[in-house]
């Protein structure tokens, strides 16, 4: 019953910008932290921001100063704004529900010129 989906993925090239978006349902979203990893080929997923119900971020290193995340409580949404992207941030991208254990399927983000 727990459905995360997301969309806006897509090609991109090296600079360029992408906004990706996550509806939730099936969830108490307001009360839930929700966060955004990705899964790089070859590489293991790894955890890129997280953001509480009261709207406190945290970003892994390798995107701080690129990525937001943000959310919208009366929508059950939550966002990631990707600026300057890279060829390193070419990865699946999942919506993540961390203490209810609820992943997306994922949507590609490929960087490339």
């Amino acid at each position: 019953q727990v459905q995360l989906a997301e969309s806006g993925g897509g090609l991109v090239q090296p600079g360029g910008s992408l906004r990706l978006s996550c509806t939730a349902s099936g969830i108490s979203f307001g009360v839930t932290t929700m966060a955004w990893g990705r899964q790089a080929p070859g590489k293991q997923r790894e955890l890129v921001a997280s953001i509480t119900p009261n709207g406190n971020s945290a970003y892994a290193d390798s995107v701080k100063g690129r990525f937001t995340i943000s959310r919208d409580n009366a929508k059950n949404t939550v966002d990631l704004q990707m600026n300057n992207v890279k060829p390193d941030d070419t990865a699946v991208y999942y919506c993540n529900a961390p203490s209810p254990n609820a992943w997306g399927q994922g949507t590609q983000v490929t960087v490339s010129s």
